[in-house]
């Protein structure tokens, strides 16, 4: 079954910097679009990050040039990397792909990303 684990959240001052993790298992995920969303209390989720089996990149405004999302295929592990946090950026963070083999979204738990002021 495909499983998809995050790590690395917790609590940040403000203009600090924290890198999550995706783990992915189960299948193949080389060639897959792989997303990072985030959910803070009392909102939508929003996506944060997107990344191709190729490299290419995409962002949310909010984000831009602050985030930076990345992928090690032999590893099935997508990155990341978030800097210059800002109380606004605290949010539940989960990662998703969608897997052909299943013909479905997997999503993983979630990983609490806090920045406090």
């Amino acid at each position: 079954q495909v499983q998809l684990v995050e790590s690395g959240g917790g609590l940040v001052q403000a203009g600090g910097s924290l890198r999550l993790s995706c783990a992915a298992s189960g299948s193949t995920f080389s060639f897959n679009v792989m997303r990072w969303y985030r959910q803070a209390p009392g909102k939508q989720r929003e996506m944060v990050a997107a990344i191709t089996g190729g490299g290419h990149t995409n962002y949310a405004d909010s984000v831009k040039g602050r985030f930076s999302i990345s992928r090690d295929n032999d590893k099935n592990t997508v990155y990341l990397q978030m800097n210059n946090l800002k109380p606004e950026d605290t949010a539940v963070y989960s990662c998703n792909t969608f897997v052909v083999e299943f013909s479905r979204l997997f999503w993983g738990q979630g990983t609490q990303v806090t920045v406090s002021s």
